[in-house]
């Protein structure tokens, strides 16, 4: 579901204050952080979805990568995962629905994780992806509410993999592309978030379906500071420049640029491929770390391929400036 549509849903519900509860639904972080003694807490999550390429085992390795990078953007360890399978009855054979399976477990365990029991249903549509716990230091967790002005912004991969998914589902994506694109969908995004912790980061979020401002949002809202981005510095993975200058459409996309539209003040100089790399939604995406600025050095030469792309100020009159 879009950002709106979900905050419109959620509204209704009651919420329910526990001191324990560090981390919970009311700033739209990625996980939930649940104190169990001083120096302990668990971070909880769970993300599934319908596939993103043809490949079962490829599917299910980024189906796993993205609902771990859930618990890397909070600062946490993951520790075990619960599967979540939907497949259609009689249709496709179950070596399809094993393929997943086994692409999924092979992603958790290289994160150094379990996969211990699971969940299937029948379903007309394929869909896959894990609940994970994992655990952090209550003192260290990277929520999105805690950057402040002065800290700058890195992000961790590039943009574009939702052009780039739409192009390949067309079969207009060259091999080379498509590659790239699964390598970095499949990438875990461990070392980012332990860099972060290490050079005392406070504020994190990982760049999903809401895409790269979508998140951003949430993290200036929750933590009282406005996110300015430097367009020129938003890179997109091969191919997917050119795909939204070729005027490749995805729904999330539309969707992500009607919900920031007020959220956010764009510069005159920003190039409509930039705003389009900015709303695209993503799978597996990198990290958007507020690092403080004293660190920044050190964070991007502890993560390979990060860059800096903005930088955090105090509120003004919008939420996100992209210049």
């Amino acid at each position: 579901m879009g950002p709106a549509d979900l905050s419109e849903a959620l509204a209704p519900l009651a919420r329910h204050a526990d001191p324990r509860l560090l981390v919970g639904p009311d700033t739209f972080d990625d996980a939930a952080v649940f104190r169990l003694h001083d120096d302990l807490a668990l971070v909880q999550t769970v993300d599934f979805f319908a596939p993103i390429v043809d490949d079962p085992y490829d599917f299910g390795r980024i189906a796993a990568a993205n609902a771990l990078s859930d618990i890397y953007a909070m600062g946490g360890t993951p520790i075990t995962a619960l599967a979540l399978a939907a497949f259609p009855e009689g249709t496709l054979p179950l070596s399809v629905l094993s393929d997943i399976l086994r692409g999924g477990e092979d992603v958790v365990r290289a994160a150094g994780a379990l996969v211990v029991g699971g969940h299937t249903v029948t379903d007309d549509e394929v869909k896959y992806g894990l609940a994970v716990t994992g655990t952090v230091h209550p003192g260290r967790v990277l929520s999105n509410a805690g950057a402040q002005a002065d800290d700058v912004l890195m992000l961790t991969k590039p943009l574009g993999t939702g052009l780039l998914a739409t192009k390949m589902k067309a079969g207009t994506l060259v091999d080379a592309d498509a590659a790239t694109l699964i390598a970095s969908m499949v990438a875990l995004n461990a070392v980012a978030a332990e860099a972060a912790v290490r050079v005392g980061a406070r504020a994190a979020t990982d760049v999903t379906g809401f895409g790269l401002l979508g998140h951003a949002s949430h993290l200036a809202r929750a933590s009282g500071v406005t996110l300015r981005f430097d367009s020129a510095s938003l890179r997109g993975l091969p191919g997917a420049e050119a795909a939204a200058r070729e005027g490749v459409q995805t729904g999330g996309a539309a969707r992500n640029a009607r919900f920031v539209e007020p959220l956010v003040r764009w510069g005159s100089a920003v190039s409509q491929t930039a705003r389009m790399l900015a709303v695209d939604p993503q799978t597996s995406g990198g990290l958007l770390v507020a690092v403080p600025s004293s660190k920044a050095a050190e964070y991007l030469a502890a993560v390979s391929g990060s860059v800096r792309v903005g930088d955090v100020v105090a509120r003004q009159d919008a939420l996100l400036v992209v210049e």
